[in-house]
């Protein structure tokens, strides 16, 4: 799954002394779905020998592409574009069939629906709406841009897809919702991964070691986590606990890997 990168043997020895002697900095989704994640990483020693960024995927993204920062939660659509990666962790933002936070909205069924307009936080979310319409759903559609505000544009034959925590306060209020990793799953029989721990160096392996131990931890405690970070207007603690469990998948399994492996395959059809 993982490229990699050829570095002359100097320039790779200067990069690995150059984070070994800084902070590794560390851009992270500050959705509540990276809620374990967050909880874990900001308890653990870890945490005096990183510079820990919350942002949006979209964010995430460009910060890791452009070497902002060392390594990255970012949507998985971003590996289309990067010559070389490494996928740094055994854990992702992942769902095995519903994940309720990643819907297409509309007040028309599917076979009605002309034009639908795109989250811009998220680049995976967009890339699976597309990749659905065009082999499972098999429907041309013309797609929009979104900007901020355009969660309240939806009517007619314009739906729209949002992600995130604003879909707690929405889910329930149109007509017709479609999950899309649900929609994936109906299509493929696969999980969906939504983001990867990605760097475009190699991390050093004692702290990526470190890392990914602080990651189980979050992961093997999330009622925890809840307990001590809970903040949500629009998602009780109740409800938290259960999306966290039963919506967030957060293991990077072989069926993951695969379902990753086939939507970068169907990327460079579109």
């Amino acid at each position: 799954m993982c490229s990699k990168i050829h570095i002359p043997v100097d320039e790779e020895c200067l990069f690995l002394h150059t984070v070994s002697n800084k902070k590794i900095r560390i851009s992270i989704v500050n959705y509540t779905n990276t809620l374990p994640f967050k909880w874990a990483l900001k308890r653990s020693a870890l945490l005096n020998e990183m510079e820990l960024q919350e942002d949006i995927p979209s964010i995430c993204a460009q910060k890791l592409k452009y070497g902002q920062v060392d390594l990255a939660l970012v949507p998985v659509a971003l590996l289309a574009e990067l010559d070389s990666y490494f996928i740094e962790s055994d854990y992702c933002i992942g769902a095995d069939g519903k994940v309720d936070s990643v819907k297409l909205y509309s007040s028309v069924p599917l076979q009605e629906i002309k034009t639908v307009t795109l989250d811009y936080q998220s680049r995976s979310s967009i890339t699976l709406t597309k990749v659905l319409f065009k082999f499972f759903w098999k429907q041309s559609v013309i797609y929009h841009e979104a900007k901020p505000g355009f969660e309240k544009q939806i009517a007619g034959s314009n739906a729209a897809v949002v992600i995130g925590d604003r879909t707690f306060a929405m889910n329930g209020t149109f007509e017709f919702e479609y999950d899309l990793a649900e929609e994936w799953k109906k299509f493929t029989g696969l999980p969906f991964v939504f983001a990867a721990w990605v760097s475009i160096h190699n991390i050093p392996m004692e702290f990526m070691s470190q890392f990914n131990s602080v990651l189980k931890t979050g992961v093997e405690n999330i009622a925890k986590a809840v307990q001590d970070e809970y903040s949500n207007k629009d998602l009780s603690p109740s409800k938290t606990l259960e999306y966290l469990t039963n919506r967030i998948n957060y293991t990077l399994d072989n069926s993951k890997k695969e379902a990753l492996s086939l939507f970068l395959n169907y990327i460079k059809l579109l």
